[in-house]
């Protein structure tokens, strides 16, 4: 199963349940540093309708979301006072950093392409789709260029 939270019969020790990889944490390192892929965690959609009647819309949100995450970033690495009642989370930061660099949750096609690059190229190869898309198909038009904050 592929789920954001194990099972609770895992958490009570139920013998037949287990992880996938004795450690998914240093799998999902291991990957990332082969592919530089990690996986795309949510995505913001605007209606095509929206985005047909006020075309400035998709690149608002978009630059919107990234001023967000630049401010919640900021506050992330504001150690004085931790944001989160977790061990190690200047550790955490600074090896997260180390590993996939200073905007590890990158918005946008330019930083996220070789990722929806391979994720449409599994998604042909699989038959899921007649034909292989191309990542600037799936962003609308005035989303493709990085938005700077």
């Amino acid at each position: 199963m592929i789920s954001p939270r194990a099972p609770s019969c895992h958490e009570a020790g139920h013998l037949d349940v287990g992880w996938l990889f004795d450690d998914p944490t240093e799998a999902a390192k291991d990957y990332y540093r082969r592919t530089r892929i990690f996986p795309i965690m949510h995505l913001v959609g605007v209606r095509r309708e929206l985005a047909e009647r006020h075309p400035w819309l998709p690149a608002a949100v978009l630059k919107a979301f990234t001023a967000a995450k630049t401010i919640a970033l900021r506050h992330l690495g504001d150690t004085a006072a931790t944001k989160a009642t977790l061990p190690f989370v200047e550790e955490q930061l600074r090896d997260a950093r180390q590993l996939m660099g200073p905007d590890f949750w990158s918005y946008g096609l330019g930083p996220n392409r070789h990722v929806l690059d391979a994720f449409l190229q599994h998604h042909h190869d699989q038959g899921l789709s007649p034909r292989l898309a191309r990542a600037e198909e799936l962003f609308h038009a005035s989303t493709h260029e990085t938005v700077k904050v």
